[in-house]
């Protein structure tokens, strides 16, 4: 696991991709980091607009919070995945000049997005202390399970960007894939909604990401602890993406600047 500790071995150098990235993406805007809240922020409200307000067969009570707790894990995810996979490719100009850890790249654009996330997990445990207070008992869970969901992301990015060198079409496929994968995850809906028990489950466990985004939710929105079931998922699946990732950037490493 090699791949991993060098981020520690190199943290320096890591700081320092971090911070170019960060302030590249709010390079030249009049509010700055403002922005880091805003999408998301707008992006609730949207949602809120047209499936509480408009849809009136929401029957989620505090929706407004439960779709704000379901949001942030999807975007941190969504905008992740897309920033991710291209991690390799847009630095290909400093891969090509100097010898470092070249995973430290797609580490960075994760760390860049995972502020975002930190904020909006933030403003949902002061928003949830206050106006849930069933879940002032658990919500602190939220945060280690979060942290199990970046460990899943950060393998999962690095296999997306590393096979990205070879095969230009998946950043493609991610975007294509990214919409429909939205609406199969119970982000704006609930899965106690469904009466078919094989639909449940598949839209459970066969999409890797509800688990994880249901048992961040739990302790934030229903004040309930998660169930053993997806803690369990979240860990498996953060060992195996953190091994696929390892194992697919060992194995394209030595041609990646060649490739780009």
């Amino acid at each position: 696991m090699t791949v991993y500790t060098e981020l520690f071995t190199y943290r320096e150098l890591f700081s320092n991709l971090f911070r170019r990235d960060l302030q590249a993406k709010y390079k030249g805007s009049l509010l700055g980091v403002v922005w880091v809240l805003l999408p998301p922020l707008v992006l609730m409200g949207v949602y809120l607009l047209v499936f509480h307000v408009l849809w009136r067969g929401q029957q989620i009570p505090h929706y407004s919070l439960y779709l704000l707790a379901g949001l942030a894990t999807w975007v941190f995810f969504a905008t992740t995945m897309q920033a991710g996979s291209r991690a390799m490719l847009d630095n290909a100009p400093l891969i090509r000049k100097t010898r470092f850890p070249r995973q430290l790249v797609t580490f960075a654009v994760v760390g860049t997005n995972l502020v975002t996330y930190c904020v909006m997990l933030a403003i949902l445990l002061v928003l949830c202390f206050v106006f849930l207070p069933g879940s002032r008992a658990t919500e602190w869970m939220a945060l280690p399970l979060a942290a199990v969901f970046v460990c899943f992301l950060t393998g999962l990015v690095l296999t997306l960007a590393s096979l990205n060198v070879l095969y230009r079409d998946i950043e493609h496929l991610i975007g294509a894939l990214l919409l429909p994968w939205f609406f199969l995850t119970p982000v704006i809906y609930s899965l106690s909604q469904f009466k078919h028990h094989t639909i449940t489950e598949l839209i459970r466990y066969a999409n890797p990401v509800t688990p994880q985004l249901e048992a961040i939710r739990d302790p934030l929105w229903a004040g309930r602890m998660p169930h053993a079931g997806d803690v369990v998922y979240m860990v498996v699946a953060a060992a195996i993406a953190l091994a696929v990732g390892a194992f697919v950037f060992r194995r394209i490493d030595d041609r990646i600047a060649v490739e780009l």
